[in-house]
């Protein structure tokens, strides 16, 4: 059980440094501009569209795994990491140190991929 409570300890230390950086890397993508609002031509009009997209989905994928951090950190916090939330069974070291951010097993993550 210490051994436990020592590896948890170890990831929500982790968890809390890439929480840091992810904050970082928003705030750096959000400041950060993708044109020099001189558009030439239309080839320069598709790429600074592209771009733009492109930057929107970084901050998007940014976001979506700093919601998984903070839900871990949670779970964490009130003593339900590494316990699935589906079926209740510990979620193995291996698979945490891996996915830190991980609710579930991987028999129950399995089961719910298979249905998407």
């Amino acid at each position: 059980m210490k051994h436990r409570a020592e590896f948890i300890e170890k990831i929500k230390k982790r968890l809390l440094k890439r929480r840091q950086e992810m904050l970082q890397e928003l705030s750096d993508l959000s400041s950060e501009k993708v044109s020099d609002d001189q558009v030439r031509d239309s080839g320069d009009e598709a790429l600074s569209l592209y771009m733009e997209r492109l930057k929107t989905s970084l901050e998007q994928t940014e976001i979506d795994e700093l919601n998984l951090i903070d839900d871990a950190l949670n779970r964490i916090s009130k003593g339900e990491y590494g316990i699935c939330i589906d079926c209740g069974e510990p979620i193995s070291n291996v698979r945490l140190e891996t996915f830190p951010y991980a609710a579930r097993c991987i028999v129950c993550q399995e089961a719910i991929e298979e249905q998407k």
